[in-house]
């Protein structure tokens, strides 16, 4: 699992990671994942259906266009990491924010692969700190790096 640097690290320091994911969310994507017998992916949604919730399909279900963008790749113990996309439009909103992907009790309203469990993936977010928006690497864009 992706983890976040202390704000006070800097120098050397690896690049900053935009997405994080919860051990609990990570626990319901492992089972997902074998579930479902598929790579999973998260695209962050832009406010239709179910707010702002990150939407868990299996990956090729939604197409990624030229105007998503990666945000990361989530560690959470499945065969393969699990790619997390948002629109250009919603990444001009949240490009100065970290995203850690977290799980609750209850059923979102979206197209998301969670919701027969009785749980739902939400984000946390925060703004980063100069020290990590110092360390940002280009995005990727449709998968091509910007």
């Amino acid at each position: 699992m992706e983890t976040e640097m202390p704000p006070e690290s800097v120098g050397s320091s690896p690049p900053t990671a935009r997405v994080a994911v919860t051990p609990e969310a990570a626990d319901l994507l492992r089972r997902l994942r074998a579930d479902h017998d598929q790579p999973l992916m998260f695209h962050q949604s832009g406010g239709c259906c179910d707010g702002s919730a990150p939407m868990c399909y299996t990956q090729g279900t939604l197409l990624i266009g030229s105007a998503d963008v990666l945000l990361g790749e989530l560690d959470a113990g499945t065969p393969e990491p699990i790619p997390v996309w948002i629109s250009a439009a919603q990444f001009a909103y949240w490009s100065h924010t970290h995203i850690t992907i977290d799980v609750v009790p209850g059923r979102g309203a979206g197209f998301s692969i969670e919701g027969p469990t009785g749980h739902r993936f939400i984000i946390r977010s925060r703004v980063f700190t100069e020290g990590e928006t110092s360390r940002m690497v280009p995005v990727v864009r449709g998968g091509v790096p910007s």
